[in-house]
């Protein structure tokens, strides 16, 4: 698969099927996200990787609409200096942007779905995470192999992008 088939067909996948992911595909992933590009290559990131069932239930309680964690093969938390401390970069979450976005890219060519979850608890995500003091988790990410195969073909939906024109501004708005 090449880079823009990649970026162009790639789906949010919230149902999983029940197996769990082969370790070089996880490795592979994790790889992806560790080589991503950074501000002044800090690499300010970390990344807690779940597969057991119980615990990626438990994470499912982080925010209402991280239910699809409970069902995913692995969930990775993305692991950042605290945003909100007066020290922390101001790229911290672009970065983290460019490793997730790697990381499920990815997953998408090795035919494994993601999607991503929004922590609203963010003390109960410190308690199942353990993290440090000054460590943060916004997001986590589901991966998984998709429990319908025709998920990694579906068809583009009428609508689902706005248009190029609509978006797009060349020198000034």
């Amino acid at each position: 698969m090449d880079t823009w088939q990649a970026i162009d067909t790639t789906r949010a996948i919230r149902k999983f099927a029940d197996r769990p992911l082969e370790p070089e595909h996880l490795d592979r992933i994790l790889n992806a996200g560790r080589r991503s590009g950074s501000s002044k290559n800090q690499q300010n990131w970390d990344f807690v990787v779940c597969t057991d069932r119980a615990h990626l239930a438990e994470l499912a309680g982080v925010g209402p609409y991280a239910q699809h964690l409970a069902g995913a093969a692995a969930a990775i938390a993305l692991v950042t200096p605290d945003p909100a401390t007066a020290d922390a970069p101001l790229s911290v979450m672009w970065d983290l942007g460019r490793a997730a976005q790697n990381m499920t890219l990815a997953a998408w060519e090795l035919g494994i779905g993601s999607v991503p979850a929004t922590v609203y608890e963010q003390a109960l995500v410190r308690q199942l995470l353990g993290l440090p003091a000054g460590r943060h988790c916004e997001f986590l990410l589901s991966f998984g192999y998709p429990a319908d195969p025709a998920a990694l073909t579906w068809a583009k939906r009428a609508g689902g992008r706005k248009p190029f024109d609509a978006i797009v501004h060349y020198e000034r708005w």
